[in-house]
């Protein structure tokens, strides 16, 4: 989730939960995965002290950091996911970056219907709606933007557009739900 040095990366800091990271580990390793930068893996639950669990491991709030939260804000509760961003921000020197994938809006009744997740269900057996949390939740990028950061917000349309990639638009796509925040201090 973070990683932190001045010219490059030369450590990355994953936190997750054990089970996670011991799967993500066996991955590696399957693949006989060479590294190149030093990860450490932090064993910690984001709805508790999971910075305390990072410092312990080495990271340095004091050098700036990029911070990656791929594919879990929209799973947290909105309380968790202002606290995350509150610790993210108390611990990032200037030059930090943060990228994220956010949800505003999660309607399960009526998103029920769109095709990846009800192909989920049928192929999965999977309700992936069930997974994300519906309460509703304030605008991240605009709650960054009141701490001092600044923020670009993107679909994924918009995004893959930016880098020369055209995905088609199709009548309620579940993609179009989702926005990418990126933000620098």
């Amino acid at each position: 989730m973070a990683a932190g040095e001045d010219h490059g990366v030369d450590r990355g800091f994953e936190v997750d939960q054990p089970e996670v990271l011991a799967l993500k580990q066996s991955v590696l390793d399957g693949l006989s995965a060479v590294p190149r930068a030093t990860r450490v893996a932090v064993t910690a639950d984001l709805r508790h002290d999971w910075i305390g669990a990072l410092t312990a491991a080495g990271f340095d709030p004091t050098r700036p950091t990029a911070w990656l939260s791929e594919g879990v804000m929209p799973y947290l509760a909105p309380a968790v996911e202002q606290e995350v961003l509150a610790v993210i921000d108390a611990h990032s020197a200037s030059g930090s970056v943060l990228g994220f994938e956010a949800k505003i809006g999660i309607d399960p009744d009526t998103q029920q219907h769109y095709p990846i997740y009800a192909a989920a269900r049928e192929r999965l057996d999977m309700n992936l709606l069930a997974l994300f949390n519906a309460e509703p939740r304030t605008d991240p990028a605009a709650d960054l933007e009141t701490r001092g950061w600044s923020t670009d917000v993107h679909t994924v349309f918009h995004f893959a557009e930016r880098h020369g990639v055209a995905l088609p638009r199709v009548p309620d796509d579940a993609l179009a739900d989702n926005r990418w925040v990126f933000a620098s201090r």
